[in-house]
């Protein structure tokens, strides 16, 4: 019997806890429908690496765009809306838009990462470590390798998205590849500071020091080549001096032509 009434007085327990909660859910969102919004917080979670976007571009797509929301109540704000107006954006990678009990507007952005800048005759073009593709920014120039000359990847203006071709996909992501390995060894990425594209495909990179030009061939065998690239400046160098050649070929498999 005792058992019995032990079990009934917990189940009694446990309901009068559920309704409660129930109640206290529904004051918090009565009292939430209730508030209006008061002000707009915006936070660029990346602005110490890339300065595509401010937070006063933020505020004034979402003033243009967004038909208001200082005043409205909080839950009649469309948060989906907000963070597609944002995300339309060609530099932006995401956003997050939330309301506080302080009756604040918050939006999160995270910038599109550039890893490379590419430029030709026709303009110019960014491209993150994905592929995708993004315009050049009026206000802001990031510091990336540059990929310049004959660019064989048509891009319309101000167009964002993945290369239009399965071919021009690939090209780019050779070139990311190039790029990276570049960063990830460091002197590459400090001593190489021009890439150019001839007429045929073939890359030509250009160095800080020197008079020499290195034809490295299509971006492909990237690190062989970067090794022969590497055995010239400690064999050749030393042994001819510097500035002694003026094109040092290494795209053929295995071998390093040099010219005057």
């Amino acid at each position: 019997m005792k058992t019995i009434v032990r079990h009934i007085l917990a189940l009694s327990l446990i309901a009068l806890m559920a309704v409660c909660l129930a109640t206290a859910l529904g004051t918090s969102a009565a009292k939430k429908e209730a508030l209006t919004c008061t002000g707009l917080e915006v936070t660029i979670k990346d602005s110490l690496e890339n300065n595509f976007v401010s937070v006063s571009d933020i505020r004034k797509y979402l003033d243009s765009e967004s038909g208001g929301y200082i005043g409205q109540k909080l839950g009649s704000i469309d948060l989906v809306k907000m963070e597609r107006i944002i995300d339309g954006k060609s530099a932006v990678l995401k956003s997050e838009a939330y309301v506080t009990k302080d009756g604040m507007l918050n939006i999160s952005v995270t910038q599109r990462r550039p890893a490379v800048r590419f430029q030709s005759k026709d303009g110019g073009f960014y491209a993150d470590k994905e592929g995708y593709i993004f315009p050049l920014q009026k206000n802001y120039t990031a510091y990336v390798p540059v990929v310049d000359g004959a660019v064989p990847v048509t891009v319309p203006d101000s167009y964002k998205g993945e290369a239009g071709s399965e071919k021009e996909k690939k090209w780019i992501q050779d070139i990311i590849s190039l790029v990276d390995y570049m960063d990830k060894s460091g002197v590459w990425a400090e001593n190489i500071v021009q890439i150019t594209v001839r007429d045929n495909g073939d890359l030509v990179l250009v160095p800080r020091q020197g008079k020499e030009k290195f034809l490295f061939g299509k971006p492909d065998n990237i690190e062989d080549k970067f090794s022969r690239m590497e055995k010239y400046y400690t064999g050749i160098v030393p042994a001819k001096g510097e500035g002694y050649y003026s094109t040092v070929n290494v795209k053929y498999n295995g071998q390093i032509v040099c010219r005057k």
